[in-house]
């Protein structure tokens, strides 16, 4: 896959914000769904238990207001505050802006490259790789092509790991388009034929090699964000490399556990996460990292 040359001069001002960039119309917007499984009885369901109440000389009105106010309250909505839509906005332009730099990456190679979906949610919904929690974190799903996050991560990316800023949010959702790039290459799949080939520590080791690789996507992705459309303001790059240090493995390793186990690793550490997000960047190549499978 070549080098893109899609670059340009860049405006006198380098204050453009992601707000004037297109909305990706493969949004799916979850959040005002319900957050919980609806009770599991229909309408027939429910008469059956009622006569059975009556059967058993007890007020069937009882059991009815308790089973259809439950299901009442499972078909609420969820509320959404003015600052989470925003999020939800920002992360729009984001995947509209990925999409435009992996079109004309695979255009230029002469490959199709197939637009993944981007789900937001609060709480938990359903996915093609099994139920999406808010505690797993964000996620790229192969076996439906759709990247998963539930806004509140982002909270945690400022709060617990102190790297706040629209590019770092930006950056996760660049990382997770990056193992959509590795699924439509082939590459997910043979890494995974490999780790079930493998014992765990090798396994973990190429895991760590695939988010390595989906960092340095992002990278490629940031190269062009910034030299071509100019979505980079000052100081963006260095929330990006910020949000990078702050969830490399050894760092979370040693704030929870506070001992650090390098076999265990499987998304790669903060310097290593830093060099190959600079790398993509750097280069905007996407040849440029070698998987070494």
């Amino acid at each position: 896959m070549a080098p893109l040359d899609i670059s340009g001069d860049r405006p006198e001002s380098d204050d453009v914000k992601w707000e004037t960039g297109r909305r990706s119309t493969n949004v799916e917007d979850r959040r005002r769904g319900t957050g919980r499984r609806n009770v599991a009885i229909g309408g027939g369901g429910v008469l059956v238990v009622a006569l059975v109440m009556l059967l058993m000389g007890k007020d069937p009105g009882t059991i009815l207001q308790s089973v259809l106010g439950a299901a009442e309250e499972t078909q609420g909505t969820v509320q959404t505050s003015p600052a989470e839509d925003r999020l939800a906005d920002m992360c729009s332009v984001v995947l509209a802006d990925t999409e435009d730099t992996w079109n004309a990456i695979f255009e230029q190679s002469g490959l199709d490259y197939v637009e993944p979906k981007l789900v937001i949610y609060s709480g938990q919904t359903d996915s093609g790789c099994g139920v999406a929690e808010a505690s797993t974190g964000p996620f790229y799903c192969p076996e439906d092509q759709k990247v998963y996050i539930d806004l509140s991560f982002y909270q945690e990316l400022q709060d617990r790991f102190e790297a706040p800023g629209d590019f770092a949010q930006a950056y996760v959702i660049a990382h997770e388009i990056g193992h959509h790039v590795q699924y439509l290459l082939g590459t997910l799949d043979r890494v995974h034929a490999a780790m079930a080939r493998s014992s765990e520590t090798a396994a973990n080791q190429l895991s760590v090699r695939l988010e390595l690789q989906a960092d340095f996507f992002a990278g490629v992705w940031a190269h062009y964000a910034d030299q071509s459309r100019h979505l980079l303001d000052s100081g963006d790059l260095a929330e990006a490399l910020a949000a990078a240090s702050a969830i490399g493995d050894d760092h979370i390793q040693r704030e929870t556990r506070g001992s650090v186990v390098p076999e265990t690793f499987t998304h790669g550490t903060s310097a290593q996460r830093l060099r190959y997000f600079t790398l993509g960047y750097d280069t905007g190549d996407p040849q440029a990292f070698d998987l070494r499978l």
